[in-house]
């Protein structure tokens, strides 16, 4: 039997990051590090499967930042879904210029589609904020067609990574926990300044050490070596200031996935961690 979860939503998140979007737009970030950073999410998406002219959903669309590039596509509909009016503002003015993209301020626990009437949807770095992330799941593939796929970002459990890196994020979550109590301006100055103190050297660090030859993907922090630093202030927002977070093992999500009415799935080989991507059933 389907579960049905009323509010599913964790408004002081949803809170967060309607002022998050509203300081970080993503306009002054480098169109090709953006797109790149779209590759990275995106390189097992099946866009030769899509139908011509596919209408499909990008769930929790944040400011837009994704949705530009798929809107550019050949896509009949985009329709992008958030739960922040603050967000879909930003959202609406990113995207004015594509007339395929319809905006919708929802939840994901009654999201405005008929059950199996899109041919692709995705949610990237959503469902982890939500307070039951197996229900957005479900709620998210029950309103795909029969075969369509579905693609997810859900912050990993580091369990592609070694005890010490584990044992690092446990202290991180602690700061993370005060930070994200903090009144909204005293946040902002924290998370700047965790960026400017521990994302930016060890990004620079990373940086030196693979032009000398050094194997950095084991490295904390590694994958911003080729990143700005508006992008490392967002995500040090995003990590730090957020109320809830939840973390996942592969094994979960594909227990998830599947559950939720999925098959065939199948994880990224690379960063961010964990992508994957499912086809309903």
């Amino acid at each position: 039997m389907k579960r049905l979860v009323l509010d599913n939503v964790h408004h002081q998140t949803v809170q967060s990051f309607s002022k998050e979007w509203s300081r970080f737009d993503q306009e002054d970030v480098d169109a090709d590090e953006l797109e790149r950073l779209f590759g990275e999410y995106f390189a097992i998406f099946p866009w030769e499967l899509l139908p011509e002219r596919a209408r499909g959903a990008d769930i929790g669309c944040g400011s837009g930042r994704w949705a530009q590039f798929v809107a550019r596509r050949d896509i009949g509909e985009l329709h992008c879904v958030d739960p922040s009016k603050e967000a879909l503002q930003v959202s609406r003015a990113k995207l004015k210029r594509y007339n395929n993209v319809i905006l919708h301020h929802a939840s994901v626990d009654a999201l405005p589609f008929e059950d199996n009437s899109l041919d692709f949807a995705y949610a990237l770095g959503v469902f982890h904020h939500v307070p039951d992330t197996a229900a957005a799941l479900a709620s998210s593939v029950r309103a795909l067609k029969k075969g369509a796929p579905f693609l997810v970002y859900l912050y990993y459990a580091f369990d592609n990574r070694p005890l010490w890196f584990r044992w690092l994020w446990r202290g991180s979550d602690a700061v993370r926990r005060v930070v994200a109590s903090l009144p909204s301006r005293v946040k902002d100055l924290c998370c700047d300044a965790l960026a400017l103190s521990i994302y930016w050297p060890l990004a620079q660090a990373a940086r030196f050490a693979e032009a000398l030859g050094i194997d950095v993907s084991p490295w904390p922090l590694s994958a911003y070596r080729d990143r700005s630093l508006y992008t490392m202030r967002t995500d040090a927002r995003d990590r730090f200031g957020t109320p809830l977070e939840q973390r996942f093992t592969a094994r979960q999500i594909e227990a998830m996935l599947l559950e939720a009415g999925l098959m065939d799935i199948r994880f990224s080989s690379g960063p961010p961690y964990w992508c994957a991507i499912g086809f309903k059933v």
